[in-house]
């Protein structure tokens, strides 16, 4: 998965992607409903301060919005994956069992 900037995209093309995001999505914007325009300026103001990302898979063709924590998870993941490790190895059992092996 690759990350393309939103500078990349022209107006359409870039209104296109996010349209299509949010009807795929279906998100939710509270107790009052949102107009479409509304949407996809919000979601413009997401990806112009950085907290959205468009991105593009080239194994399925797809283009999609991730926020900046799910695009680093992915890229985590795949990075582990490429080495056979866990990316979200769980230390927290080592730490119990050096507490457990102490006499209190």
């Amino acid at each position: 998965m690759i990350e393309i900037p939103v500078e990349r995209l022209n107006a359409e093309i870039l209104n296109s992607v996010i349209e299509e995001f949010i009807l795929r999505e279906g998100t939710d914007y509270g107790a009052q409903e949102s107009s479409m325009g509304n949407k996809i300026a919000q979601v413009r103001r997401q990806l112009d301060a950085g907290d959205v990302l468009i991105t593009f898979d080239p194994a399925t063709e797809n283009c999609t919005l991730l926020t900046k924590h799910q695009f680093k998870r992915y890229v985590l993941e795949q990075e582990a994956a490429k080495e056979g490790g866990d990316p979200y190895e769980d230390y927290s059992q080592q730490a119990g069992q050096d507490d457990s092996s102490q006499e209190h």
